[in-house]
């Protein structure tokens, strides 16, 4: 059975950092690619990066681009999403989701199983 499980969010200052962790069981982690997105109060789910089986690809929306890294640790099956210099409009709940093959993609249609995600509040 695969589980993905989010931890770190909570409430932030602007400016600040946020290191968000994914933990997942039940698959061969290294097979597949893992994906970050979120979705804030009354607006759709958007994607936010994602990282290739073995971490040596990565991609990252437009909004995040520049401010963020996402790595992965494949002996702990665990992939971790970084944020910096946080805005409000960072405030969302963020998902973690297992990829349907090595490389991910920006759709969460190619996103077969999904973590509970975790609250990320950035106000001062």
């Amino acid at each position: 059975q695969v589980q993905l499980a989010e931890s770190g969010g909570g409430l932030v200052q602007p400016g600040n950092s946020l290191r968000l962790s994914c933990a997942t069981s039940g698959f061969t982690f290294s097979f597949y690619a893992v994906g970050w997105f979120r979705q804030a109060p009354g607006k759709e789910r958007e994607f936010v990066a994602t990282i290739s089986g073995r971490g040596g690809t990565t991609v990252f929306a437009d909004s995040v681009k520049g401010r963020s890294t996402i790595s992965r640790d494949n002996a702990k099956k665990t992939v971790y999403l970084q944020i910096d210099n946080l805005k409000p409009e960072d405030t969302a709940v963020y998902y973690c989701a297992q990829g349907r093959e090595f490389y991910g993609s920006d759709s969460s249609a190619n996103y077969p199983s999904w973590g509970q995600g975790t609250q990320v509040t950035v106000s001062s």
